[in-house]
């Protein structure tokens, strides 16, 4: 996403309750018809929705968050893109062949694909984009997670040791890219259709500079629709909109003119907007869900983003007490969460008690749910949740801790906080937890800084393959920001990634016993994997859910009459 990802997915604002990037996500949240149906030149071809918070950039190369990626998603177009039920559509590729060993891809481009300024999209606008989001003076974080280990020479590119020309990827003309591989990597193909992987225009970003990306004005698009009226300073474009590109290749398939978007932190005032008609779409939180549960727009969107707290073992270059194992251990299992998710988030989200979310790959031969062959790692026990606690506190000679839990400012994020402080101190004698709520994109620097001590944070996949989750967490990974490191639990995901690179069995007998250690050192605490309860109008036709990177797609959605 994420992540994303993806898809990072570091957000708790059900206003706009997403992720991504996700899921069990395979029904179509709206039936997936491309067609639009005979009715929807009968109304006006708009929506009108929400988000919950600022889109921090809408760069590329630095996109971390859900939000960044769903409207680049809707502004830019990629190699490929998903369609319904996650399959890969054409984008800028119309197609592409692989060579034998599995490390050569050739992508013949489309020569009708242009830039709302009037350019070509061409392969050279891949080559210059890949190899920015490497170059370490962009300081993208996505760039490196996504393209190390995967393109050849990226690891070498990122790390200032090789020149960003030396990247695996060139234009042999303008209409062909090839990509050189490291290894080969099964799921190449859905991982060009991820957000760090989209065309730039060299000539129009370096004219921008610094301001490139900041705002409408300061962007050029390639895709189905066109941002107006946005900005991303804080107190700047609450309101915007998308609104379709004339210039996109495939803009006959385009049937929505606009989409109008508002920033709503506020459940309640989302649902206030919706039912007088000016939104078309809300979440709800929980307090809310029983209030609509018979209500006739009311929906559960199943998704795979799994969310958990993250453990920071060193902050600002000093251990934190989340260093111990055992510390870590207690608190993973100190979180009633059947009762968190009945009765705080009440929108039919489920218990996590591992990494890998279920519904979303299945092991090979077996055929069975990653979930189900892997089982319950980490599960609520208050009577061995103290012990662990105890044998921690021995072992840094404290009798009391206080930990700081970082979360976003939107109403269930601090609803979280207050449960989860509220479980932590009842169970754990002797902790203190202090709450500090922040705006999303503070919290993002926050995690990025790695300057907090334990977060709510959420995942949702990149890519259809559980090493869109596992690769998160290896010893100083763009993703890890809590100094969490276990030598053998990078060897099995190295492994994955190359020795294995073509036994998908061995692979995932990998991942398996790495989600193992993972949870055996408690290094993050399983919550939930996220279902969103929202008020979703019949008027929304056509919009995808997506199984993995951005939330919705809705190059195909369109607009339908709605029977007073």
């Amino acid at each position: 996403m994420k992540l994303k990802k993806w898809f990072l997915l570091l957000v708790m604002g059900l206003s706009l309750a997403l992720v991504l990037a996700a899921c069990g996500k395979k029904d179509n949240a709206s039936g997936g018809d491309k067609s639009g149906g005979d009715k929807k030149e009968e109304v006006e071809q708009v929506f009108n929705l929400m988000i919950g918070d600022y889109i921090p950039t809408m760069d590329s190369s630095k996109a971390t968050d859900q939000y960044a990626f769903l409207f680049l998603n809707a502004t830019m177009e990629g190699l490929y893109r998903l369609g319904p039920e996650g399959k890969i559509e054409e984008g800028i590729a119309k197609s592409h062949e692989v060579s034998e060993d599995g490390l050569t891809w050739t992508f013949h481009l489309r020569d009708n694909a242009k830039w709302s300024n009037g350019d070509p999209v061409t392969a050279h606008d891949f080559v210059y984009a890949w190899r920015r989001a490497v170059d370490p003076n962009t300081g993208s974080e996505y760039g490196p997670y996504m393209m190390n280990g995967v393109i050849k020479n990226a690891t070498a590119v990122s790390s200032g040791e090789k020149p960003v020309e030396e990247l695996g990827v060139r234009a042999e003309d303008d209409y062909t890219l090839v990509v050189e591989l490291e290894h080969p990597v099964p799921y190449f193909e859905s991982l060009t259709t991820f957000g760090t992987f989209l065309p730039l225009n060299q000539k129009f970003v370096e004219e921008k500079g610094d301001q490139y990306a900041l705002s409408s004005d300061d962007l050029v698009y390639n895709g189905p629709f066109k941002l107006v009226d946005w900005a991303s300073t804080q107190g700047e474009g609450d309101e915007f909109a998308l609104v379709k590109n004339p210039d996109y290749w495939d803009a006959k398939s385009v049937k929505l003119e606009r989409m109008n978007y508002v920033i709503v932190k506020d459940t309640k005032t989302g649902v206030d907007l919706y039912n007088q008609g000016k939104v078309d779409r809300t979440g709800l939180s929980s307090d809310l869900v029983d209030q609509y549960a018979s209500h006739e727009d009311f929906r559960v969107v199943p998704e795979a983003s799994v969310f958990y707290l993250k453990m920071n073992e060193v902050r600002n270059g000093e251990k934190t007490p989340l260093a111990n194992k055992n510390i870590r251990n207690a608190i993973a299992r100190a979180i009633n969460k059947e009762e968190y998710v009945n009765e705080v988030l009440n929108n039919g989200s489920l218990v996590a008690n591992g990494l890998i979310p279920k519904n979303f790959v299945t092991v090979p031969d077996s055929g069975k749910d990653f979930r189900d062959v892997n089982g319950d790692l980490i599960t609520y026990d208050p009577d061995l949740a103290k012990e662990y606690w105890e044998k921690g506190l021995q072992e840094l000679g404290v009798t009391s801790l206080t930990i700081e839990l970082l979360g976003d400012d939107g109403s269930t994020a601090k609803l979280t906080g207050e449960y989860f402080k509220n479980q932590l101190e009842k169970t754990l004698p002797g902790l203190t937890i202090e709450l500090k709520n922040v705006p999303f994109e503070q919290r993002l620097e926050a995690d990025n800084k790695q300057d907090y001590e334990l977060q709510v944070a959420g995942w949702g996949p990149d890519y259809l393959d559980p090493n869109t989750f596992m690769s998160l967490w290896v010893t100083d990974g763009g993703n890890n920001k809590m100094g969490y490191s276990n030598p053998e639990y990078d060897r099995l995901i190295e492994e994955a990634a190359t020795t294995y690179a073509l036994d998908n069995a061995k692979r995932y007998e990998n991942f398996l016993k790495a989600e193992k250690i993972l949870m055996e050192d408690a290094a993050i605490a399983p919550l939930y994997q996220r279902q969103s309860a929202y008020l979703w109008s019949p008027k929304l036709q056509g919009v995808i859910v997506n199984t993995f990177g951005a939330d919705f797609e809705y190059k195909w959605a369109y607009a339908a009459p709605v029977e007073d």
